[in-house]
């Protein structure tokens, strides 16, 4: 069983998308090159990896085994390479990380902006996902942490929080809700609903909406919180958005609500199998997520009793 650190990272890119020809593209392999080495891989083991099928791959109860093995073994190389960067300029490390809907937003940008400056050889490879599908991705060794709402069922996954992601309604100024200081979600969703086109957020509040055998009257749908905000501004309909989205908008002519539901507010956390594991530049991003998180929430966490 002679497999390299090559054949390794393809098993990863091929079961994190689901495809041999989708994971040889981001390896910049060939896709015969790729089929190649998957398929030695299997020969070698003498069992199947995969079962292919026209909608791409899956992985057999091996493959999965074997993913599970090739995760800790790629992430002990970055955290090597992370600790030996500082001494010489040639190595590079990689960091993959995932994140929900409000942490991609609201900490991640600012986090990235700081850490990259002082990091210049540290690429970053980060995907927005829900925060169960990243808890999923995580325990299998798909990424080496990810942010998300505490609400989620963590697994074995240890966590550190970050700061609060606290969801308010908002509707325009002129509307007969803007004198109203709160309003539960199950009286909101009655109204004509202005979201985002999918997403972490989209899905939260599709499945709340579920749970009241309700659903979400979207008349339009759009790909960023501003533009959100911009047409329920215009009076076009209410939505649901983070304060802290809301309070960088900054519009005199949008008033939030608070949203009475306890789930309204969700405390961000970075989940990972093993925190003191990670490589050390995943640490360093982690420190200055955990930065921003505090500066956009101050106090929160002290009333919040964490």
């Amino acid at each position: 069983m002679r497999f390299d650190l090559i054949d390794l990272r393809l098993f990863e890119a091929v079961a994190r998308t689901g495809s041999i020809s989708a994971g040889a593209e981001r390896m910049h392999m060939a896709l015969a090159s790729a089929s190649a080495r998957v398929s030695g891989m299997e020969a070698a083991l003498g069992t199947g990896l995969l079962i292919r099928s026209r909608r791409g791959v899956e992985l057999t109860a091996a493959g999965r085994a074997l993913l599970h093995h090739a995760g800790t073994i790629t992430a002990q190389v970055e955290q090597m390479r992370g600790e030996l960067l500082s001494f010489s300029s040639g190595l590079k490390g990689e960091i993959r990380m995932l994140s929900n809907t409000a942490g991609l937003v609201e900490l991640v940008p600012a986090a990235l902006r700081v850490f990259l400056a002082s990091h210049p050889g540290v690429d970053i490879d980060i995907e927005e996902r829900t925060s169960a599908e990243i808890v999923e991705a995580v325990s299998a060794g798909m990424a080496e942490f990810g942010v998300i709402a505490a609400t989620a069922d963590l697994a074995e996954l240890q966590t550190r929080t970050l700061g609060v992601d606290r969801l308010v309604a908002i509707a325009a100024s002129t509307s007969a809700l803007a004198a109203r200081p709160e309003i539960g979600f199950a009286e909101l969703i009655s109204e004509p609903f202005v979201g985002l086109a999918g997403g972490a957020l989209t899905d939260h509040l599709a499945r709340h909406a579920a749970r009241l055998g309700r659903r979400i009257a979207y008349r339009v749908r759009l790909r960023s919180f501003d533009a959100v905000a911009r047409l329920v501004e215009a009076g076009i309909g209410v939505g649901v958005l983070p304060q802290a989205a809301v309070e960088r908008y900054g519009s005199q002519h949008l008033v939030a609500l608070r949203l009475s539901d306890g789930w309204a507010d969700r405390h961000l956390v970075v989940c990972a199998k093993s925190l003191a594991g990670l490589s050390m530049h995943a640490r360093l991003l982690i420190d200055e997520l955990e930065r921003q998180g505090a500066s956009q929430t101050p106090g929160l966490l002290a009333r919040d009793g964490e």
